[in-house]
């Protein structure tokens, strides 16, 4: 498989995960475990930037392979730190999206640098730069989130 074909594959993972989330409602999880507060708006919007993300990111993996690697980092941060680590912390309660970010998250992103590495596109300097990009991309929306409380953010 190319490096394209691992970023189209990571794309479905991820719509696919969006599924599980959705159906075993991650948001109240959310609410309940991170003490997030997130509303289902916020849950749509998200992730269709991250189907969209998914799809540039698709287009350009055979000319620009930093962008899948993000992609790649973003499915592996978010499987680690907002899946599998809470169940743990949490000694085993149900994180919706754990089972899709086990099964699907890691065998896509781990392909993905693993396919980057054999094609020659894979310096440390790249490996750093797209797990900086994944974590920025994981932060955004959830300080957006908590930025929107303060008096400055407020519109009305």
């Amino acid at each position: 498989m190319s490096l394209s074909d691992w970023a189209w594959l990571a794309l479905g993972a991820y719509t696919i995960h969006i599924c599980e989330e959705y159906f075993l409602n991650w948001r109240d999880w959310a609410r309940a475990v991170v003490k997030l507060p997130v509303t289902w708006a916020d849950f749509a919007v998200t992730n269709g930037a991250v189907i969209a993300l998914g799809i540039v990111q698709g287009e350009l993996a055979s000319t620009v392979p930093l962008i899948p690697l993000v992609y790649a980092a973003l499915l592996l941060i978010n499987a680690t730190f907002f899946h599998v680590a809470p169940v743990i912390w949490t000694k085993g309660r149900y994180s919706p999206g754990v089972a899709t970010a086990v099964v699907l998250f890691y065998p896509t992103a781990i392909g993905t640098f693993v396919q980057a590495s054999r094609e020659g596109s894979l310096t440390t300097g790249l490996l750093i730069a797209s797990f900086l990009g994944g974590a920025a991309l994981m932060a955004l929306p959830i300080t957006l989130i908590k930025l929107r409380s303060h008096r400055y953010f407020q519109q009305s």
